[in-house]
């Protein structure tokens, strides 16, 4: 039993939390909400990411971290080990260890997706590639990811990037 999360509770609202404006090829941006600084359990963190219309978030997979991914709001695809399934609102998504996934927003609105990793980490990715953002305010133009996106992602446990 995590000591932190004993009798420990953590309610977000919406607004509340840090955001990150998302490099190409995404273009959108992250809300990570729960996470082990907020809720002293190091288990799991969860989020929001959003995708904007054309964009989408590489494929990649998890050697050491599960991903639950639930569409929230919008439409697009999220294709696993190469077979493609759609997302449309409520559709839920388990991928297990080394599991190759894309999401792609091939709709005409922003795609929302729930995420939820174990044990947590995706946040601080997110925080590491992204620029704060500001709720509320307009989108950059679209910006690169850094140059040593690669070597980030190993670190923070994505792995087969494309």
């Amino acid at each position: 039993m995590e000591k932190g999360a004993v009798r420990r509770a953590v309610v977000m609202q919406p607004e509340e939390g840090r955001s990150f404006w998302q490099p190409m090829p995404a273009n959108g941006y992250a809300q990570p909400k729960l996470t082990p600084d907020l809720t002293g359990f190091p288990g799991l963190s969860m989020g929001f990411q959003t995708v904007a219309p054309g964009g989408h978030i590489r494929e990649h997979s998890h050697d050491q971290q599960v991903e639950l991914q639930i569409c929230f709001e919008g439409r697009g695809r999220i294709v696993i080990d190469g077979e493609p399934h759609p997302l449309r609102p409520g559709t839920s998504c388990f991928l297990g260890y080394n599991s190759h996934h894309e999401i792609i927003n091939d709709g005409t609105e922003d795609l929302v997706m729930l995420w939820v990793i174990a044990p947590s980490g995706l946040e601080n990715f997110f925080a590491a590639i992204g620029r704060e953002r500001q709720a509320g305010a307009p989108p950059p133009a679209p910006f690169a990811r850094p140059s040593d996106v690669i070597a980030i992602e190993r670190r923070m446990g994505l792995q087969d990037t494309k």
